[in-house]
C-alpha cells in the first residue's frame, strides 16, 4: 500500500533522515519507535505528507505523492490520510461530534450524512452520551477517542498517529492501543504510529526503529 524510498531530510545543516526506504501493506499495525531526536515525527509527517522530503519518493497506492500540486495533495490527503495527534488538537468552541465532521465538511460532504456517520463513529468509540460536550468538558482519554473518530470520518487509507497515548495515563493508553487493534479487525484500517510505549509497539505486526537517520533492521 505505502511505499517510501531514498527519503532525506535535513534541517539547516543537521541531517535528520538519511535514506530511509520501507513498505506497509494494507491492514497492518506499524509501531515506529526510537530515541528523541532519532526523527520518528519527521518521518511520519513526510509519510503522511504533512511535510516533504528534501529527496526521495512517497507513494501510496502506486500515487507519487510529491508529484501532485499542493492543490491536489491537500485533497489526496483530507479524503485518503487520518491523523491523531499527542495533543488531540480539537477545536475548544466545537462539540465532540462537531470536531469529528470537520474534516468531511472540508472535503464538501454533505453535513447531514456527515453527522449521522459522526454519531455513529463516536458510538462506537463509547462516547455515545458525550457527543454534544466541548473538549474541555472531556476527559482526556475521550478526547483522544474524539480525534480518533475524526480521523476516521472520510474513511482513510491509512491513519498515522503521532505519540497518540503520550500524554494519557496508563489505562487511557492501553485502552486507545487497544482500540487500534480493534478498528483494525472491523474496517481493516492500516496504522502507522510513532511511540515510545515498548509494550504497543511489541504488539503491532512490525516495529521500524530509527537509528542515525535510517530504519534498523
Amino acid at each position: 500500500m505505502l511505499k517510501a524510498s531514498g527519503l532525506k531530510k535535513s534541517y539547516r545543516s543537521l541531517p535528520v533522515l538519511k535514506g530511509v526506504h520501507l513498505e506497509v501493506e494494507t491492514g497492518s499495525i506499524v509501531a515506529i519507535v526510537g530515541a528523541s531526536g532519532a526523527g520518528k515525527s519527521t518521518l511520519l509527517h513526510i509519510l503522511g505528507s504533512l511535510d516533504s522530503p528534501d529527496e526521495g519518493e512517497v507513494s501510496i497506492n502506486g500515487k507519487n505523492l510529491f508529484s501532485q500540486s499542493a492543490k491536489a495533495l491537500a485533497e489526496f490527503r483530507n479524503k485518503h490520510l487520518g491523523f491523531v495527534f499527542q495533543f488531540h488538537n480539537l477545536l475548544p468552541e466545537f462539540t465532540a461530534v462537531e470536531n469529528v465532521m470537520i474534516p468531511g465538511l472540508i472535503g464538501g460532504g454533505d453535513s447531514k450524512a456527515l453527522k449521522l456517520k459522526a454519531m455513529e463513529l463516536l458510538s462506537k468509540l463509547n462516547l455515545e452520551d458525550r457527543v454534544h460536550h466541548k473538549p474541555s468538558e472531556l476527559s482526556g482519554g475521550e478526547q483522544q477517542r474524539v480525534a480518533v473518530a475524526r480521523a476516521l470520518i472520510n474513511s482513510p487509507l491509512l491513519i498515522f498517529a503521532d505519540e497518540p497515548s503520550g500524554n494519557l495515563d496508563s489505562k487511557n493508553a492501553a485502552e486507545l492501543h487497544q482500540l487500534f487493534f480493534d478498528l483494525r479487525k472491523e474496517f481493516n484500517h492500516t496504522f502507522i504510529i510513532v511511540t515510545h510505549n515498548q509494550e504497543f509497539a511489541s504488539m503491532a505486526d512490525r516495529k521500524l526503529e530509527i537509528v542515525d537517520g535510517v530504519v534498523a533492521y
